[in-house]
C-alpha cells in the first residue's frame, strides 16, 4: 500500500511534520481544500494557532469532511494545536473543533510563549523517553472513558490514544525522533 499522508496546511508547522514524514519514506500532500484529502491514509493537524486553524478550516469547507474521515477510522495525528481541533472541547471560549477526540484541553497551559519549555517525557510504548517540546502548549483538563493517556507532564495528560487518533500537547516534528510519526503510520498497517 502506498503511504500517502495529508498534513492540514492552513496555518502553522506544517512544513516541520511534512519534513519528518519525508524522512519516513512517506508521500505528503499538503491539504488546503477537500480535493487534497482524496486518497490519504492519515492525517497530521499541525500545531499553530488553533483558533486560526479551525476558522480557515471551516471557511475553506473542510471541517465535515475532515471529521467524516477520522470517523471513519483515518490514522490521525494532532500536535497541540492539533490537539485541541481534535477535542471535543476547551475550558475557553467556543472555537471550531473536529470533537472526534474524548477530551477537554486548556489552550496555552503553561503560559505564553516566553514560557514555552523542552522536557523529556515518558511515552508508554516507546523506549526510553521523549523529548517533548512545549510552545504554550495544551493539557488535558477533562479525559473521556474513550481516550487512553499515554504520557504525562507535571501531573497533567499530555499526549493521548483514541482509537487511531494520537494527540500530543509537544511538538514531535521540531525534534529529530520519529517515533511520534512512526506510531501514526503503525496505525496504517492494521
Amino acid at each position: 500500500m502506498t503511504r500517502r499522508v495529508g498534513v492540514l496546511a492552513l496555518q502553522g508547522d506544517f512544513r516541520e511534520h511534512r519534513v519528518a514524514l519525508e524522512a519516513l519514506g512517506v508521500e505528503v500532500v499538503e491539504v488546503r481544500n477537500t480535493a487534497d484529502l482524496e486518497g490519504i491514509t492519515a492525517i497530521v493537524i499541525p500545531g499553530g494557532e488553533s483558533l486560526v486553524i479551525g476558522k480557515l478550516a471551516y471557511l475553506f469547507g473542510l471541517l465535515e469532511p475532515i471529521r467524516e474521515l477520522i470517523e471513519s477510522g483515518l490514522p490521525t495525528l494532532g500536535t497541540c494545536a492539533g490537539m485541541i481541533f481534535l477535542a471535543k472541547g476547551t475550558t475557553g471560549d467556543d472555537q471550531h473543533q473536529l470533537g472526534v477526540l474524548d477530551v477537554v484541553v486548556e489552550r496555552n497551559a503553561w503560559g505564553r510563549q516566553n514560557e514555552s519549555f523542552e522536557a523529556d517525557v515518558a511515552v508508554k510504548g516507546l523506549e526510553g523517553d521523549f523529548h517533548g517540546v512545549f510552545i504554550r502548549g495544551p493539557w488535558v483538563s477533562d479525559l473521556g472513558p474513550e481516550a487512553e493517556v499515554l504520557s504525562i507532564w507535571q501531573d497533567h495528560p499530555v499526549m493521548i490514544r483514541q482509537g487511531s487518533i494520537l494527540a500530543t500537547s509537544f511538538h514531535p516534528e521540531l525534534t529529530d525522533d520519529l517515533r511520534v510519526h512512526n506510531m501514526l503510520l503503525s496505525f496504517e498497517e492494521k
